[in-house]
Formats: structure tokens, sequence, C-alpha cells
């Protein structure tokens, strides 16, 4: 195992292989709070890249309804007792560590590599789900807990306005693009990789041999296996779209197809400057300033280890000590700095699926303050690669007024 430094978990820890990061790396932040579960995102990937013969229960990009769903079902529940039964009540942060390298404070227990190491025969804790759980992608859709809530018991009850006491939300997931992904540390053959370009991770299916070790490795279960062509598939990132090769994108960067047909607008998607492996100080990207600087995007339970590349606003309504297990010590102040946002954030969540071009770096213009609010109406401005401005949209919405002779148009 080598050491390599995880700036999620604030240390370093072991990994099958040496650091080699890419020059930018496939990011994204999705905002939980404004998802409405239709499904678009869902049917947008299913209908570009898994519709054929063999692929029926193949769901690169799904929507889960947390606390119960999940695909394949329980995932999480799954690995995380793996976790526990590897260092008993040692998963534990220390929060009083923070600095720029640590922002969450320091990971004091056991990444899936290095509890598979433990073990000693395999390079990630894992498990290899049955074929009963991959049959339901949407499984206990809209299934709410209690208040006080029963460990595995769903509550079916009806219940009404203001005194319900249920709580769920909608978990969106693709494949995290992790920096040190545990599907390539599991594979025999070396047959998955990440592109140096982009950090997007791909697997080679002329090496791969279908041994499903990344399904049993992948702590997010992201990996797929194919019975038609007994090889393993999983998101491709919608590369073509990403590099600017496809036809639609005119040469520029362009976000996936589930980023760029969410109905919510609660995906921001990007590419970000990396350097010594790590994302370089880029105070003007969008993704940058979520994560780094303002900090109200975290990472998806970022003590698996593998340094995931999707960040998630978490739920405002939601117990914390839920959401501190999903997504780690820093919910208390991104939900305190997304209910209350600064000025500059409140102008750069405009910019969630305002193009689908990617936007490199923002601008803000300062506007006047609306009156009977504390808020500022200014406009934040997008730029692609090439520094061009490809979207402008202020705090405060548009109104349209309908002529009297066109009642049914804008």
């Amino acid at each position: 195992m080598a050491q390599v430094y995880n700036w999620q978990l604030g240390r370093e820890m072991d990994y099958r292989f040496e650091e080699a990061h890419p020059e930018r790396q496939f990011a994204a932040v999705f905002n939980i709070n404004r998802c409405i579960a239709c499904q678009t995102c869902t049917m947008s990937c299913k209908s570009t890249w898994t519709f054929s013969r063999g692929q029926e229960f193949m769901w690169w990009n799904n929507v889960e309804t947390k606390p119960y769903g999940g695909y394949p079902h329980h995932w999480d529940v799954k690995l995380l007792q793996l976790l526990e039964e590897a260092n008993p009540g040692g998963q534990a942060w220390n929060s009083s560590q923070l600095g720029d390298r640590q922002p969450y404070g320091v990971y004091n227990g056991k990444t899936i590599f290095e509890a598979a190491a433990d073990k000693g025969n395999e390079h990630a804790l894992g498990y290899l789900p049955s074929d009963e759980e991959w049959t339901a992608p949407n499984i206990y859709e809209d299934t709410a807990m209690g208040a006080v809530g029963v460990p595995n018991e769903s509550h079916l009850e009806a219940t009404q306005l203001p005194e319900h006491k249920t709580w769920f939300f909608y978990l969106q997931r693709i494949c995290n693009h992790c920096t040190y992904p545990g599907c390539i540390a599991a594979c025999p053959r070396n047959a998955i990789y990440k592109r140096p370009e982009d950090g997007i991770v791909l697997i080679d299916q002329q090496r791969c041999r279908g041994y499903r070790k990344c399904v049993e490795q992948c702590p997010y279960k992201k990996p797929m296996y194919r019975p038609t062509t007994r090889v393993s598939e999983k998101c491709v990132a919608c590369y073509p779209r990403v590099e600017g090769s496809d036809p639609l994108t005119g040469g520029l960067p362009m976000e996936t197809r589930c980023v760029s047909t969410c109905i919510g607008k609660i995906r921001l998607q990007g590419l970000v400057r990396v350097e010594d492996g790590e994302w370089a100080e880029d105070r003007n990207n969008p993704l940058y300033f979520l994560t780094r600087v303002e900090r109200v995007a975290l990472p998806l339970y970022p003590q698996f280890g593998t340094e995931p590349n999707i960040y998630y606003i978490p739920p405002r309504w939601v117990p914390r000590p839920y959401l501190r297990q999903m997504f780690g010590p820093g919910v208390d102040e991104a939900i305190d700095r997304y209910t209350n946002p600064s000025r500059e954030l409140l102008a750069v969540l405009q910019l969630f699926r305002a193009s689908q071009t990617i936007i490199f770096r923002y601008a803000i213009e300062e506007g006047e303050k609306l009156e009977g609010t504390e808020l500022f109406n200014d406009t934040a401005i997008g730029f692609d690669k090439n520094d061009n401005e490809v979207v402008r949209l202020s705090v405060r919405e548009p109104f349209y007024e309908r002529p009297q002779q066109f009642q049914n148009s804008i």
C-alpha cells in the first residue's frame, strides 16, 4: 500500500497506487434542497447510455429516497456496518484540527482501504450485492421516517401539515469519479483508469474480464455488471460532452446529460484545476467557491476514503446526526451558511443549471437592495473555457406580463 494525502480526511491514508492526478478534475455540486425527484436526470441518462439488451438493471444515475431507499438496496447501510465491524466504535472525527488542508478536521477511523488491509486479502472493503438488490432502483420512494423513528421500520400512514413529524429527502447519485477510486484499487486486470485530462474514471472493456471486483469494492456501487457481454460498465461522465468532441457542444466543454436536463436546477457541473494533488486555488470557479471557500457543498461519505468529486448541499430539515454520518462534520456549518447565504453565495446559486456550457469562471455585478428585504439584486455572470460570457442571471427573477391578446404565451 502507498501513502496518499486525502484532504477530505485531513490526513494521509493507505491506497493501492502511488499518487497520480489529472490536469483538471471532473466535479459537480448537487443541491439536495431543490430536488423534486422527478427522475428526469435518471431517464435522460438511461435513454442515452443504458437502453440496450443486458442493461435493463443499469441505472448510472439514480435518485434515492433516504433514509430507506438505495440502489442497490441499502448499499450505504451495509458499507457502514462493514466499517464498524472492522473498527468497532472507532469511526470518529477530530474536528478541532481545522485548516486549509483539513477543512473538516481529521478522520481518526479506518477507510475502506485501511480496513481491507487489516484483513490482508483485498484492496478495499466491500461486498457483492445479490440479484434481488438490483431489482428496483427507487424502492421505498417517498417513505418517511418518524421524528423518533424505529430502525428498519417504514412509516406508511398519511399525514398532513402542519402536524406532520416525518422526514425524508432525495439523494441524487452518479459515479463520483473519485480521486482514489475503490474500483481502480480493486481491479485485478488494471482495466479501470482515470483520464489524465479530466479525471473521469472509465473501464477498458477490452481488458475487463467480468470478475466484478469493481462492483464489490466500490463503496458507492456504481460499476455494474452486464451479463450479455460479461464485462462491467459504469457512468462515463458523458465524456464526449465534457471534452467538447460531441457535435452539439461546438467544441466547448458541455455539462453531462443528467445535469443539463435537471428540471429543479439542483446541479452545477464543471472542471477544476489540480496542482500537487489538490484543487488549485481558483477563487472564481463556482465549484471551488462552493466547496473550498463557502463550504456549503460536502462529499458523500468522506469516511470511505475515496475522496469523491461529487458534492452535496445538505438538506436543511433532516436530523443533523444522520447528515453528519452521511456528509461528515462540516454539515452544521454548511447548513448555516446555506440558510443564511452571503451576498456572493446567493448570486452564485443562480448559476445552477443556467447553461449547458460548462462555466469555468463567474463574476458578479452588484445591484440595488430589494425593497423590504436584506437582499441585493446582484447579477451572476458565467464564462466558458475561452472566457466568453455564456449566461447572466439576477437574484430576482424577471417578471413577464402577458399582453391581453396573447394570454397563453410570453
